[in-house]
Parts: structure tokens; C-alpha cells; sequence
């Protein structure tokens, strides 16, 4: 348990007053009593040889019992003490606190030590307890007569009253002393707190030191070794605070490069514990607990990441490169770097920079497919174009007719060609931002109902059944009329396309969660679950030959989910294979 140091300066001055006090009460306790005792015995005696003079002159003459009472509680009253007038021979003629019935009963007094020591020696004195008046007195008795014994006299007062003066004397004493402890206490305490508030003071600036606060000074002028104290602790906090500065400049300089690095900076110990890591391998990995003094594996899960650290920390001067791929938290590919850092001949650190090359490899691979597949939608119509050109420029079309099917065949393709470009040009549009969306409140309802008359036809040719399902009410949308017709008529034509004749396609609209939601299901050949995760990408097609057959270019469902995002809003595919698909999208509202 700890105890500040003026508690116990505190303790140690109150001990020491308390044992001094006690001492003292005890001291003035059994001398003022003695003392007391002893005045009131000799104020008692002087009252008595007093009273005896005053007697001796006043029963000159023989006084009846009657005078003798009544002079004696004059007496009485005028000293306050219990006055007896004895006859010589022991009858009590007269007592302050005795009528005259009680004093005729009362018995004789010749016996008693008091009266005997005066009649022999002439002063008696006695403590006893009284018969007469039940009490416990203190007796004092000389005789009367100048030449001979004409009486006793006799004063007396109760014990009691010696015990109550005692005990306001020991009640006093008491008050006293416990004040005197109190206002020791008091004096005690403030003089600790002046002896130890500068030391105190140190102490908390030392603490602030420790902490790295350095704006506090010790302001004590004492000229001693306090002050001398005071002072070593004021220059050493100007020695740190410009050191802290120094190392504190380089360190915001550290911190603001490794923070700025768009690559993820790991450092390691020698035993391979984790002493640094930035912001961008935090986020990187998503490391949302610190990191230092754990196992790269403890926070990043991967095995190949351990195996590379471990393998740079028992190398010598090793730099190792490598690419790994990571599934947790998320799917990415990581280019990991790293080097030990050796000092006399011993490793002790190593650094590790982490590039997240996910991007990187998902635009390369975006890249070869996209040429992969631009080149073969190209290749496709163009090698039926020129075929078809040069069989009729060789002249080998046989009649009219084949001329004519043969140039209805070039002209399909070349707008098959028109219109993977025109697509090609809307995507690359959009996806870089040339594409502005002149937003504006819409009804959505006549935009559907529009769309869905253009595609009315080709849904009977087929007897497919139609339904639009719209109601009345729907708030109106903030968007761009031309780009939503686009939406409507490349989701409305697909549904179309891949459900066989005799099914059904449905348009529902909605008010979901601020936004009017569209809902387009059809009865067709459906969507794999394998294939449902891909089906917004661009050329990517569920069965190629039959897209290929049906005049799609692969990019419809990749430009209606950038329109569809360039609006705020959601797009997503639920579908059964055999049973049929339900595109959904949302446009918030105005």
C-alpha cells in the first residue's frame, strides 16, 4: 500500500505531540488532584479555626440547643460547609442540616474519631460515611472554650463535592488536551504538506517527463537540496524535451512517408515478431487490432507470407521476391518484397513492401480477353463479309437470286459490326466517365410502356405471352430518359430472345426503400449458379453459338449495369436453369 510522505511526517510529528500530551494529562491529572484535595482541606481548616474564634467569643455564655442550631446554620450558610456544635459531653446541641425534632433523636457524637482527636489533641480529622445524612464527609473538629472545654465544633463536607471538582478538573484537562491533539493534527499536517507539496510537485512534473510532457518547470526558490533537486529536474526536462523534439521531427517524417506509400511496408524483428506496420498493409489485410509483437501468420493467415519472412530472416543478405495469392480476407495477388537488415554480421530486422498487383492482373486479364474476344466477334463477320464479296466478285453466283441472298448476308454482318461497335463505344464511353447523364424526374410508367410496345411484335411472333404490371402512384425517378430506354430494351429483348415460344415474360415495377425497383422475369432457358456470378461482363455469354445465333454482341448486360450504376442504383439476376431468369434493377427516386 502506498503512503504519501506527508502522512507520514504527519504521523511521525502527531506521535510524537500525542505521546507528550499523554504524558502531561497524566502528569496534571494526578498532581492538580492532590492539589485540589490539599486547598480544600486547608480552606476547610482555615474555615473551621475561623468559625472556632467567632465561637469562642459568641457561647461565652451557655447557649440553648435552639441558639446552637440556628448558629450553626448560620455558619452553614455563610461558608457552605456542614456545621456541628458538640456539648462536652457528646450531645450534639446543634447541626446545619438538622431541625430540632431530628436533632433531639440523634445519637451521641463523644465516640467519634473527629471529636476525640480534637478533646486530646486539639484538631481531629475523619472520612467517613455519615448515618445521619447518608453520605460519604470529610470532619473537621476543634474544641471551643478559651480556658476550658466548653464544646466541639465540627465542619464537614461531602466527598461527593472534592469528586465533582476533580472531575470538571479532569473534564477540563480532558477538553484541553484533545483540543491541543486537534490543533496539533492541524499544525502537524500543513507543516507536512509545506515540507512535502515541492517534492510532490517533482514528482508529478517527473511523471509528465516520463509521459513526454515538458512544458511544466519546477518554480521552487528554496535554497537547499530541494532547490537543488528542483533545478537538475528543470535543466534535465530541457535536455529530453529537446531530444523528444529531434526524434519526434524524424519520426513524423518516418510516419508521413510510410503512411503516403500506396504499398503495404512490413518490419519485422530478428525472432520475426512484427515491430511496424503501415497504413496501407493494415488495409491491405484488414488488420484492424495492432499488429506489433505478433507472427505475420497471426494477423494475415497465410501461409506463403510466413514462409517468405522466415526465409529472408535465416538468410544472409537475400532479397526475395515473389508473388502470392491471398483468399482471406478477400481474393487478391500480392508482389512481396523483402530483404533482411544485417548489422555485424547479424540479422536483426527485416523489411517486407507489399504491392497489390489484384488490379494489375485483373485489367491484364480483362485486356487478353477483351482483345481475345473483340477479335473474334470481329473475325466472325468480317471472314463471312469477305467471303461473300469475293465469291461475288468472281463472278460465281449462279442466278440473281443467290446475288441477292449472298449481299443480305453481307449487309446482316456489317450491321452486326455497326452495332459491336456502336456498343464497343458506348462502354468505353461510360466506364471513362465521357458518358454524362443529363438526369432529369421521370415517370417511369410510360418509359416501360413504351419500350415494352417496341417489343411487342417480336414477343407474338413467337406467342409469347406479355404482361406489364405497373402501378398507379409510383414516385417519379431522377434519370436520363435515353439511357433507361436503352436499359428497358436490352433487358426486355433478352427475355424475348431466350424464352421458347409459348412462354411468358413479365414486367413488374415496385417501391422498395426509396427507389422504384423493375422487375423483368421470363420463362426461359434460365442461368446456371455457375455461370450467374459472370453474367454482367462484358463478351461473356452463357451459351456462345446460340448468342451468336440470336445477333447478340456480349456487351448488352455489361452497358445496362454501368448505366444502371451510373444512376445510383442496383442491378442483379435470379435464375433457375429450365425454369427461367428475373433481371432486377433499382433508380432512386426523385
Amino acid at each position: 500500500m502506498r503512503v504519501r510522505i506527508y502522512w507520514k511526517l504527519t504521523f511521525i510529528f502527531c506521535s510524537l505531540i500525542l505521546i507528550i500530551l499523554t504524558a502531561v494529562y497524566f502528569y496534571l491529572n494526578t498532581n492538580l488532584k492532590i492539589y485540589i484535595e490539599t486547598r480544600i482541606q486547608d480552606t476547610l481548616k482555615k474555615d473551621l479555626l475561623l468559625s472556632k474564634d467567632f465561637l469562642d467569643n459568641e457561647l461565652s455564655q451557655p447557649i440553648s440547643p435552639a441558639g446552637a442550631n440556628s448558629l450553626a446554620k448560620r455558619i452553614d450558610a455563610a461558608l457552605g460547609a456542614r456545621a456541628t456544635i458538640i456539648a462536652p459531653d457528646g450531645v450534639v446541641i446543634g447541626d446545619s442540616e438538622l431541625d430540632d425534632k431530628s436533632l433531639a433523636n440523634i445519637e451521641n457524637h463523644i465516640t467519634r474519631t473527629e471529636v476525640q482527636n480534637a478533646v486530646q489533641k486539639g484538631f481531629g480529622q475523619s472520612k467517613r460515611f455519615s448515618t445521619t445524612i447518608k453520605k460519604d464527609m470529610l470532619y473537621m473538629a476543634v474544641p471551643l472554650g478559651k480556658e476550658k472545654i466548653t464544646g466541639i465544633f465540627r465542619l464537614a463536607i461531602p466527598l461527593s463535592d472534592i469528586e465533582m471538582i476533580e472531575s470538571k478538573m479532569l473534564k477540563a484537562i480532558t477538553a484541553v488536551t484533545i483540543f491541543a491533539i486537534i490543533a496539533t493534527l492541524g499544525a502537524s499536517f500543513l507543516v507536512s504538506i509545506m515540507i512535502s507539496r515541492p517534492l510532490c510537485e517533482m514528482s508529478v512534473i517527473a511523471k509528465r517527463l516520463a509521459a513526454g510532457d515538458f512544458s511544466r518547470k519546477a518554480i521552487i526558490h528554496a535554497n537547499d537540496e530541494i532547490g537543488d533537486l528542483a533545478s537538475a529536474l528543470n535543466e534535465m526536462a530541457e535536455q529530453l524535451s529537446a531530444e523528444v523534439k529531434n526524434l519526434s521531427s524524424e519520426k513524423a517524417k518516418l510516419e508521413a512517408i510510410l503512411a503516403s506509400m500506396f504499398e503495404g511496408i512490413l518490419l519485422t524483428n530478428e525472432r520475426g515478431e512484427i515491430s511496424l506496420a503501415n497504413p496501407s498493409i493494415r488495409k491491405l489485410f484488414l488488420i484492424d487490432s495492432p499488429p506489433e509483437g505478433k507472427r505475420p501468420l497471426e494477423v494475415i493467415r497465410n501461409n506463403e507470407v510466413q514462409e517468405i519472412v522466415d526465409k529472408v530472416l535465416n538468410g544472409k543478405n537475400e532479397f526475395i521476391t515473389k508473388e502470392v495469392r491471398i483468399s482471406m480476407p478477400e481474393k487478391k495477388t500480392v508482389l512481396i518484397n523483402g530483404i533482411p537488415i544485417v548489422k555485424d554480421n547479424k540479422i536483426e530486422s527485416a523489411v517486407f513492401v507489399f504491392h497489390d498487383i489484384t488490379e494489375l492482373k485483373r485489367l491484364e486479364d480483362m485486356r487478353k480477353d477483351f482483345v481475345a474476344n473483340v477479335s473474334h466477334e470481329l473475325r466472325t463477320p468480317i471472314s463471312s463479309i469477305k467471303g461473300y464479296a469475293e465469291t461475288l466478285l468472281d463472278g460465281k453466283a449462279d442466278s440473281e437470286e443467290t446475288v441477292r441472298d449472298f449481299l443480305g448476308i453481307i449487309y446482316q454482318d456489317s450491321n452486326r459490326l455497326a452495332n459491336l461497335i456502336d456498343d464497343l463505344l458506348d462502354l468505353s464511353r461510360i466506364e471513362s466517365g465521357k458518358m454524362k447523364m443529363e438526369l432529369e424526374e421521370l415517370d417511369i410508367a410510360p418509359i416501360a410502356r413504351r419500350c415494352f410496345n417496341v417489343l411487342e411484335k417480336s414477343a407474338k411472333d413467337k406467342s409469347i405471352a406479355v404482361t406489364l404490371d405497373i402501378p398507379s402512384g409510383l414516385p417519379c425517378v431522377m434519370g436520363d430518359e435515353k439511357r433507361l430506354v436503352q436499359v428497358f430494351l436490352n433487358l426486355l429483348d433478352n427475355a424475348v430472345k431466350y424464352t421458347p415460344a409459348g412462354g411468358k415474360v413479365i414486367l413488374r415495377a415496385s417501391l422498395k426503400d426509396k427507389a422504384v425497383q423493375i422487375d423483368i422475369s421470363d420463362t426461359g432457358i434460365g442461368i446456371s449458379e455457375k455461370d450467374l456470378p459472370r453474367i454482367f461482363e462484358r463478351f461473356y455469354r452463357v451459351d456462345k453459338a446460340r448468342s451468336r445465333e440470336l445477333g447478340g454482341t456480349g456487351l448488352g448486360l455489361s452497358i445496362v449495369k454501368h448505366i444502371v450504376q451510373a444512376h445510383n442504383g442496383q442491378i442483379w439476376v435470379q435464375s433457375t436453369p429450365g425454369k427461367g431468369s428475373t433481371f432486377s434493377f433499382t433508380i432512386p427516386v426523385a
